[in-house]
C-alpha cells in the first residue's frame, strides 16, 4: 500500500504493498506483479516494486538506461546464468540485454532510467 504523508512524498511497504500483474512489455504476465512507485512510461523513468512467483521470467529486454535492483527477498537470475540473492544491489549499463528469472520466487526493488525496449523475437540476449 502507498500511503501518501504529503504533496512531495510517499511511502511504500513491501510487505503490505498492492501489486497488480505486470505489463509494461505490452503482454500482462500473472506470473510477474508489481507496484509502481514513480515509475513513468514516458520518460522511462522511475522505480517499482516486482514480484516474481516460482518460476517466472521477465521478457527479454534492452535497457535505454540504467537498471539497477536490490534483491529485497529470494533470488533472481540472469540470462547469463549468474544469481543475485537477497541484499545484492546489481547495475546494469545502458545497451545491456537480457532477461531475469526466479526458480523459487522473490521479490526485488527496480530502478530504471532512460527505459528498455522488447527485443525482436530472435535478437540475441546479451547479459
Amino acid at each position: 500500500m502507498t500511503e501518501k504523508l504529503s504533496s512531495y512524498r510517499s511511502i511504500v511497504n513491501a510487505d503490505t504493498a498492492q501489486f497488480v500483474p505486470y505489463g509494461l512489455q505490452g503482454t500482462e504476465q500473472s506470473d510477474l506483479t508489481w507496484c509502481n512507485i514513480s515509475y513513468d512510461d514516458e520518460t522511462g523513468q522511475g522505480s517499482f516494486l516486482i514480484r516474481f512467483k516460482p518460476g517466472a521470467s521477465s521478457i527479454n529486454h534492452e535497457h535505454i538506461g540504467y537498471e539497477e535492483f536490490l534483491v529485497l527477498d529470494g533470488e533472481v537470475e540472469d540470462s547469463d546464468g549468474m544469481v543475485y540473492r537477497k541484499n545484492d544491489f546489481v547495475s546494469l549499463k545502458p545497451g545491456s540485454k537480457h532477461f531475469s528469472k526466479s526458480p523459487n520466487g522473490c521479490t526485488v526493488a527496480v530502478f530504471i532510467r532512460g527505459g528498455f525496449r522488447t527485443l525482436d523475437e530472435g535478437e540475441p540476449v546479451h547479459s
